[in-house]
């Protein structure tokens, strides 16, 4: 069984363009960028309690690389609920990290917002395809696919 999400083609100045989604967090509407080079699914750190209210984010002891950036801290948090179109997510542990500049750059464009970005972790665990012709994600609800370690 799948679920299919309707993918925005995001201009960005005549240069190409981003891919955005929407989903919801704990029932309320976000704005995501999909990003197949990113890792992890990651949160805005400023925009995140839109979502979460006064839950308190905890540093997270590792830096993470990427977004433009060479290495930036980032916090977690369990987020209760995320919904991707039926696929449903609950006790979802995300990655915060400040993502000032992207929106930065989105408002210089006058473009909306972003409220993070949606990354490897569920594309791969979902078995997510970009159908470009439809604008469409299409993620598999029924494979979790879990990496296996090698012994």
């Amino acid at each position: 069984m799948t679920t299919t999400l309707p993918l925005t083609m995001q201009a960005i100045e005549n240069d190409g363009f981003h891919l955005k989604i929407s989903i919801k967090i704990n029932g309320k509407k976000a704005c995501l960028i999909l990003d197949t080079g990113a890792s992890r699914t990651v949160f805005d750190e400023t925009r995140i309690a839109n979502f979460i209210g006064n839950d308190t984010l905890k540093k997270h002891d590792r830096l993470s690389t990427g977004l433009g950036t060479a290495t930036m801290t980032s916090k977690k948090v369990t987020l209760k609920k995320i919904q991707l179109g039926n696929l449903v997510i609950k006790d979802y542990q995300a990655t915060i990290l400040d993502l000032q500049h992207v929106n930065q750059s989105y408002l210089k464009l006058d473009l909306d917002p972003v409220d993070g970005v949606l990354g490897g972790d569920i594309l791969n665990d979902y078995q997510a395809v970009i159908d470009y012709k439809n604008e469409a994600l299409v993620l598999n609800m029924r494979h979790k696919r879990l990496l296996k370690s090698k012994n």
